[in-house]
């Protein structure tokens, strides 16, 4: 099977549904409204969809990784943003060094982490 694939958007829940529109609206990345339950979420030729809908299990295990150019710059503009004393629950885990590259962590209001990371 060859895929032709153009995009891949992971649908991710919310604990607050308007409050995780504003964290990832203050995060950078741009909002189009899809219904009154339903947004995406664009930065560049990245997407995912934001839900008005919380399963503490599912968001509680949901983890997304993406892949940045440069993980030190990310860090630094990342800090700058000064999210935890913003939002409650938002935690930032500093750049963690591994064989296959480097990453930092962001936990979101909701609790879903994000892993932002530079391949070596």
């Amino acid at each position: 099977m060859q895929h032709n694939g153009k995009s891949i958007r992971p649908f991710i829940g919310s604990k607050d549904f308007n409050l995780s529109r504003k964290f990832y609206s203050d995060l950078g990345f741009t909002e189009s409204v899809l219904s009154h339950n339903l947004s995406v979420f664009h930065s560049g030729n990245l997407s995912f969809y934001l839900q008005d809908y919380y399963a503490k299990e599912w968001v509680d295990n949901t983890m997304i990784f993406m892949e940045v150019e440069n993980v030190h710059r990310f860090w630094d503009e990342l800090v700058a943003l000064d999210l935890p004393s913003k939002y409650s629950n938002v935690r930032l885990v500093p750049i963690k060094y591994l064989d296959w590259g480097n990453e930092c962590f962001l936990h979101d209001p909701s609790g879903i982490l994000w892993h932002f990371g530079e391949f070596k």
